[in-house]
């Protein structure tokens, strides 16, 4: 059984992620891929509540479109919330109430940031303690960005991407984000990118992915112009194909003083990154003033973390 209840409502905050880097490996027997990303939280989050509840229940808003949200138990944040009931012995339910900022399917982890705010929100309510190790056990059992979207900051992920080794990154990096009003299938673009590498002209999988250590060096040295050089995403091939407006997008904000620009993920949110933060301001200005959805992000923040329990 789970000790006593400790709040009756508590709220949890959690941040979407950029990739900066991310190499995929070749497609497994089962069906997956090997991967090696070097991710940043940024301050774009996603807001939870958990409430006592009879059953498990679920209601989703957000300042992003969440028409294609689930409400059931597709839903990775309903699943989270019955995995840390089912690890304490809770025999009650909550009700979450998640309002959303990142974009949906755009490839910056919002579904795994609500995850991560789940678990931690559930462990919480019902005083369960669980501890960060814990955690990370039952978000490894959700997807792979979940692990992360709990640790935040920036970390190495290897293995499924779920492998996390916490990175040294000095400083604040500025980024500004486009968003698309029409997400993207993560499983379509790595089935995209499958095929295009079965062409001559596109770098083949690495049989062993690995991050760039010059990637590595510009996070310690809190060097934008560095990592700008060594940016990239073997996903980016495939989602500029799967969406060719995408590259117009890139080379705009590359026009418009971006130091380099990098789809997110599978896509189809857009990342530039800046020198300064004033920088990104004049870059969000511009792109806004072109017709972009833009918005002004940092990194790297911290994961998961309650903010209110009363």
């Amino acid at each position: 059984m789970t000790a006593p209840l400790t709040a009756e409502r508590v709220h949890v905050r959690a941040p979407g992620k950029l990739n900066l880097f991310f190499e995929v490996g070749p497609l497994a027997d089962d069906g997956y891929h090997d991967v090696a990303s070097a991710y940043q939280a940024v301050s774009l989050y996603e807001d939870v509540w958990a409430e006592p509840a009879l059953e498990f229940t679920i209601s989703v808003s957000g300042t992003v479109d969440v028409a294609s949200v689930p409400e059931d138990d597709r839903n990775l944040a309903l699943r989270a919330a019955r995995l840390v009931a089912a690890e304490i012995g809770h025999p009650g339910g909550v009700h979450l109430e998640i309002v959303k900022h990142v974009p949906v399917a755009g490839g910056m982890g919002g579904g795994s940031a609500d995850a991560a705010a789940a678990l931690v929100a559930c462990d919480a309510l019902w005083g369960a303690e669980l501890g960060m190790h814990r955690l990370q056990r039952l978000a490894a059992r959700l997807g792979a960005d979940v692990p992360f979207a709990l640790l935040g900051g920036t970390a190495i992920g290897t293995g499924r991407g779920d492998e996390l080794s916490p990175a040294l990154a000095k400083g604040r990096f500025d980024w500004v984000i486009l968003t698309s009003a029409e997400g993207l299938s993560t499983p379509e673009v790595y089935g995209h990118l499958d095929a295009l590498r079965s062409r001559p002209d596109i770098r083949p999988a690495p049989r062993v992915p690995e991050v760039d250590p010059r990637v590595l060096q510009a996070l310690r040295a809190a060097d934008p112009g560095l990592l700008a050089e060594h940016m990239r995403n073997d996903l980016q091939a495939a989602t500029l194909s799967l969406r060719p407006a995408l590259r117009e997008a890139l080379e705009e904000g590359e026009r418009s003083g971006a130091l380099a620009g990098i789809v997110s993920g599978s896509g189809p949110t857009l990342a530039f990154l800046a020198g300064t933060p004033e920088g990104a301001l004049d870059l969000q200005v511009q792109l806004s003033a072109a017709g972009y959805t833009a918005l002004h992000v940092h990194g790297p923040v911290p994961g998961a973390r309650v903010v209110r329990a009363a």
